[in-house]
């Protein structure tokens, strides 16, 4: 991955500077072949002008004219008349001079333009050349045509031409460099990154990835670091669910299974027996049944796609409907469960009113079932500011410090032996909890006045106009 990386740095680079490279000798050619045309141009005029004004003499003095127009040069100047004839040649070894010499600038400019040419030799050199009219009394007379080899501009962008190669080689070396330094301080991280995450993707969650510094990748790894902390407290959870859950349903389906083998076994049973043991049965049937309702309750309270099915409630109502439900149960102990609110001052409130239900139910159920026989069991309900306040307040044996966070979590049971007697699963409170944490409320739990203890439930109230 990191010399892939480096191969791409280098290759845009190097293309880039390649690019850059070939448009900079392209200007600069065209402006230095620009540049000799126009002083060219600028020689050519003024000889034809000078020979222009000099026509009507018998003589005239080509070298001084055109020697003044080329001194300390190395272009050749060539004049001829409308025949292409040549009347004057600057380079005196040339025996050009009374013969025809046709090019097609010099047949542009008897045709009364300037023109221009950039052509190769039959020395492979490049020429530059133009040629312009000589114009007398507005008829075109002849034409003045100048040349010069371009070896000092092609020679002055050979060298910038390998100027702008060394200096390309020591970029590209250096980009070279800074890309390995910089491939190992951002790759190398990346690789453990990915490294780690298919630790993960594995199931292992105890994989940690070093943090280094303060940069945005220091930041992402504690961001990996935390998510690995919260999958492996999630995964800790699901295996102690999976382990809570299988043990809870295994205890009555054993029972279930004896009581069974024990009918079996036994050679003509009375039927007295057989219908304790049918009564044994139903009980363990209706402990399987609630288990399986409260884990389906869980579930759908996990589901991260569930949402609160709000509606027009009347709190102190539903409370009083859950107190009323649950009389008989009371009754059976000989418990009082006594109900406190002031009406008027309490709203309607929008809520999910199965899920409040469960979880007020859940609550007072387990008051009643904990609290000894002939117990009193008070229900407060009042308002706070914008919140709702219920509390249950029991005399039964009360919670131990150490163990207010637990009661609330799924399957945890002060006494496993009296929570069996009560029928309990050990996930009532934890569906509680749920239900009015998912209304943006808390729970909490205090000791009782009487040595009991006293469940605070606290709802902030969403009166109907507000949604």
């Amino acid at each position: 991955m990191r010399f892939s990386m480096i191969t791409t740095y280098f290759a845009v680079i190097l293309a880039t500077l390649i690019l850059m490279s070939v448009y900079i000798i392209a200007m600069l050619a065209k402006n230095l072949y620009d540049d000799s045309l126009g002083d060219m141009y600028a020689k050519a005029n003024i000889i034809s002008d000078t020979v222009s004004q000099s026509w009507d003499t018998e003589e005239i003095d080509y070298d001084r004219i055109v020697g003044q127009s080329l001194a300390g040069t190395n272009i050749r100047g060539i004049i001829t008349n409308t025949a292409y004839l040549v009347l004057y040649d600057s380079n005196s070894e040339s025996d050009l001079v009374g013969k025809i010499f046709m090019r097609s600038v010099i047949a542009d400019a008897l045709s009364g333009e300037q023109a221009s040419l950039i052509a190769e030799n039959e020395s492979d050199m490049n020429m530059m050349t133009v040629a312009v009219p000589i114009e007398h009394e507005g008829t075109i007379t002849a034409s003045v045509y100048l040349t010069v080899t371009a070896d000092n501009i092609d020679e002055t962008i050979d060298s910038i031409q390998w100027s702008l190669i060394v200096f390309s080689i020591l970029i590209s070396i250096l980009i070279g460099m800074l890309s390995l330094g910089m491939s190992y301080i951002i790759t190398s991280p990346l690789v453990e990154f990915i490294d780690i995450a298919k630790e993960i993707s594995k199931g292992d969650f105890s994989k940690r990835i070093r943090v280094r510094g303060k940069t945005e990748l220091a930041e992402l790894a504690k961001a990996l670091n935390s998510m690995c902390d919260q999958l492996a407290l999630l995964e800790e959870k699901r295996k102690k669910f999976v382990s809570d859950a299988s043990h809870e349903l295994k205890t009555p389906m054993a029972t279930i299974k004896l009581i069974c083998d024990s009918i079996v076994s036994t050679p003509n049973p009375d039927i007295d027996m057989v219908r304790e043991f049918l009564e044994d049965l139903s009980e363990e049937v209706d402990r399987l049944t609630r288990i399986t309702e409260r884990l389906l309750a869980l579930t759908k309270l996990d589901n991260a796609s569930a949402e609160l099915k709000y509606e027009t409630v009347d709190y102190p109502g539903l409370v009083k409907r859950v107190v009323l439900k649950l009389k008989p149960v009371a009754d059976v102990k000989e418990t009082v469960v006594s109900l406190n609110y002031n009406q008027e001052n309490i709203p309607q409130m929008l809520l999910d009113y199965d899920r409040i239900w469960e979880a007020i139910y859940n609550i007072i159920d387990n008051a009643i079932k904990y609290s000894p026989p002939r117990s009193f069991i008070k229900v407060q309900i009042y308002r706070e500011s914008s919140f709702i306040t219920t509390t249950v307040e029991d005399n039964g044996p009360g919670i131990p410090d150490t163990e207010k966070e637990r009661i609330f979590e799924r399957f945890y049971r002060l006494d496993d032996s009296r929570a069996r007697d009560t029928g309990g699963t050990g996930l009532g409170l934890a569906i509680a909890k749920e239900a009015i944490t998912m209304h943006g409320g808390v729970i909490e739990v205090m000791p009782g006045k009487d040595g009991g203890s006293k469940f605070i439930i606290t709802l902030p109230i969403t009166e109907p106009s507000a949604i």
